[in-house]
């Protein structure tokens, strides 16, 4: 099953590969470097549309970020 944890860590590897640190994604977002560090750390999810945001400013497949193709249907 998806959890939080796995979309944090996936968030997180996003940004390290991304060549942005948080700071600028953040103003990218139009959010504070805290919100981004809040989504690292795991203590918040972003919500769908800034998912959408992070994948439109950083070229990334929402369906890595959110563990999709990792969810096996029994």
């Amino acid at each position: 099953m998806i959890n939080n944890a796995q979309i944090k860590l996936k968030i997180k590897d996003l940004i390290k590969h991304s060549g942005m640190t948080q700071t600028e994604l953040a103003r990218r977002l139009g959010v504070s470097s805290g919100t981004v560090s809040h989504y690292v750390i795991g203590d918040k999810m972003p919500t769908l549309s800034m998912l959408a945001n992070i994948c439109a400013i950083t070229g990334a497949d929402a369906n890595d970020i959110l563990c999709v193709n990792e969810f096996k249907k029994d």
